[in-house]
């Protein structure tokens, strides 16, 4: 899964451009590195290598990061937010709603599971070019 998180971010500019949100995202909740190497199960070297821009998290530790800094993995990944737009899917709308009545640790699960979907989601069409040009 990292190799395939590494295909989306390519390019040196991408990782250093996620290597400043994330740094941004630590300084504003008043974080050491160490402090968030630790919560996410880390050594410090390598939290430093991905606030420097050197490497890019695999999936599993996106997903903390995004939980930790209560962000979305598309603002850490491209520094997008998709707030803005509303859901048009009605069913969606419903088990949203119906999803606030749940336990926190359900809404959790719940949260880490469509991560995990739009992850896929993403890399699957992150790999669709990079197959096209291996085929032709």
């Amino acid at each position: 899964m990292a190799d395939m998180t590494d295909e989306i971010m390519q390019t040196e500019e991408q990782r250093r451009a996620f290597g400043k949100r994330l740094k941004a995202l630590r300084n504003q909740q008043r974080r050491t590195q160490k402090e968030v190497a630790s919560q996410i199960g880390l050594q410090l070297s390598q939290y430093n290598k991905y606030e420097s821009g050197m490497h890019i998290p695999p999936a599993d530790k996106l997903i903390q990061l995004a939980e930790l800094f209560t962000t979305s993995i598309d603002y850490l990944l491209l520094g997008s937010s998709d707030e803005q737009l509303p859901l048009s899917n009605t069913r969606l709308i419903e088990r949203f709603k119906a999803l606030e009545a749940c336990q926190p640790e359900e809404q959790e699960t719940v949260i880490k599971l469509i991560d995990a979907v739009i992850m896929k989601s993403r890399v699957e069409s992150a790999m669709r070019p990079v197959e096209q040009a291996k085929g032709n």
